[in-house]
């Protein structure tokens, strides 16, 4: 019983039991039989629906990066996939190389996250190209998202709420609009966060912000979900900046000038030019890191949409990152701070 429950609690770990040597200094504890947790490094997977070809998803922010990539990825292994592009009506090139598979199972769908009229008509016209809408969707991943950096005195409220429209509020208002279908379905949310979801970071408070709302809704809706039969899975990518080219070289220094012209006067002379810059290099070596992999992003969609028992949490990510993320979540502040921040 006891290793059942720990097999519940903690999948990714392996529990075996050592029986105490009743010659052993333990003596008082003769035929106790003690707990060993061992770290094995990654979950296995449970079994996997049936049907999948009966199944479809809608997954947003296609045009590039992960959204592409789990598009792709889900046509192939069966699904029937609307991709919600936001350039769709601009001919972008994402949207061709998917709309060039010329097939009925990839529809590609104008849609912006923030727009209610969008999203509305992307749900009549998913409603209206569903095979039995009766029966309902089955997965909605909400990946489309944006991301800035800057500390907090030198990041405008605009940019703050233009973070938060896309990548909190979006989340929101998509999820409300398709879970009318994903409950008819039984089927899943799976949103996708970040590893700055559980953990803050210097200068990344914009993007950090939003994900912590993306963790705290998705955890009520989980809760409220459950009776319904319908499953909520959370995927935190760890650095994967690198991979989908999120910041080029160019766009960090166009955000850094306009974020610098538009800072109060006051806030230039109390920093200073070179304080500045100092960060901003700082950034422009972080973007250049991370995994260019994202084949482990797209594996935890995939479990999360196909699994009979989907996890809560997905940590695809580099050992340094997943360590960091448990200590900043586990420890102390005044540890973690020491450690990675001051």
């Amino acid at each position: 019983m006891f290793k059942l429950k720990m097999a519940r609690l903690f999948p990714h770990f392996s529990v075996k039991t050592l029986k105490l040597n009743e010659r052993s200094a333990a003596r008082p504890l003769q035929g106790f039989y003690l707990p060993i947790v061992t770290f094995i490094g990654r979950r296995s997977y449970a079994s996997q629906i049936e049907q999948v070809e009966n199944k479809s998803v809608l997954i947003t922010g296609c045009d590039s990066g992960f959204g592409f990539s789990i598009a792709k990825h889900m046509h192939a292994k069966g699904f029937t996939v609307f991709a919600g592009c936001l350039l769709k009506d601009k001919g972008d090139s994402g949207v061709k190389e998917l709309e060039s598979l010329k097939s009925d199972r990839m529809k590609t769908v104008q849609l912006n996250v923030c727009s209610k009229e969008e999203v509305t008509r992307a749900e009549e016209f998913i409603r209206r190209n569903l095979k039995d809408a009766e029966k309902g969707l089955w997965g909605l991943v909400n990946n489309a998202g944006i991301s800035t950096f800057g500390e907090v005195e030198f990041t405008s409220m605009e940019t703050y709420k233009e973070v938060a429209e896309v990548n909190l509020w979006g989340t929101v208002q998509m999820t409300k609009a398709f879970l009318p279908l994903i409950r008819r379905a039984k089927g899943r949310v799976v949103n996708i966060s970040s590893m700055l979801g559980r953990m803050a970071n210097p200068a990344r408070s914009p993007y950090c912000i939003t994900k912590f709302g993306v963790e705290a809704f998705s955890d009520c809706l989980r809760y409220e979900m459950h009776p319904h039969g319908v499953k909520v899975s959370v995927v935190e990518p760890g650095n994967f900046i690198a991979a989908t080219s999120l910041y080029s070289p160019e766009r960090i220094k166009a955000i850094a000038e306009k974020m610098w012209h538009e800072l109060p006067e006051v806030i230039r002379k109390d920093y200073g030019r070179k304080y500045f810059d100092e960060k901003i290099a700082k950034m422009e070596t972080y973007c250049n890191s991370g995994s260019t992999d994202t084949s482990s992003v797209i594996s935890a969609v995939t479990h999360a949409l196909t699994s009979t028992v989907p996890y809560t949490r997905y940590h695809p990510m580099d050992y340094y990152w997943w360590l960091r993320m448990q200590i900043m979540t586990h420890m102390p502040g005044a540890i973690s701070d020491r450690i990675y921040i001051y």
